[in-house]
């Protein structure tokens, strides 16, 4: 689903993928970034990040929202922390601005559809990475209450697959993709795990 066009929206290719919710520093420095982030910060307007990646500009981005202005030097350069809010599609380019803009969609989800079974098997596989990880296990009330997007969020993951997560129109397809994501690096740690242990052992290493 998606919502009616929006024109002149503030555009930003970045080589990142931002999530909703998830929060991000960047340094504006270009003259043309500097007059956008400028025109957001006395609008209140949000801006969307968009990844440029190695094959080209993806169509689906999330917007931004200007969390902090950590630093603002005499000459306009900029350090902000930037929040993700909506997923948008962009529809048509624009070249008429002194910024990257274009006409873009904010896309919806579709009808609720989240098995709590889906739900609560992505929530444990995240629970027992952090865990393992962090030797502290999440909240159960906070663990529940926790989006695909959120968990996502938290954690350092490929922009490939970022992006998949992004394009996603519903929240059970993002809840099963990060449970076998979940599950799969419980399995890579596990794996590291026993090669380094086995390496300081005997100084060698098996992948069996």
């Amino acid at each position: 689903m998606a919502s009616p066009p929006v024109k002149d929206f503030p555009l930003f290719p970045l080589p990142l993928v931002l999530l909703p919710t998830e929060v991000v520093p960047l340094h504006i420095f270009e003259e043309r970034y500097k007059t956008m982030i400028s025109l957001c910060l006395d609008e209140r307007r949000e801006f969307g990040i968009m990844w440029l990646a190695d094959d080209g500009l993806k169509e689906v981005g999330c917007a931004a929202q200007i969390a902090e202005v950590l630093e603002r030097a005499p000459d306009g350069r900029m350090n902000i922390l930037v929040r993700g809010s909506t997923p948008f599609r962009l529809v048509e380019r624009q070249e008429d601005l002194v910024y990257p803009a274009g006409t873009i969609e904010f896309l919806q989800d579709g009808a609720a559809d989240v098995e709590s079974g889906v739900g609560k098997e992505a929530r444990e596989r995240y629970a027992d990475l952090l865990e393992h990880i962090t030797d502290e296990r999440p909240d159960s009330a906070a663990l529940a209450e926790l989006s695909a997007y959120e968990m996502a969020a938290s954690i350092e993951m490929e922009s490939q697959l970022k992006q998949g997560l992004l394009e996603l129109r519903s929240e059970q397809e993002r809840l099963s993709l990060l449970a076998r994501l979940f599950k799969d690096g419980m399995k890579r740690l596990e794996l590291a795990e026993k090669i380094a242990e086995r390496a300081r052992v005997n100084g060698k290493v098996s992948f069996q």
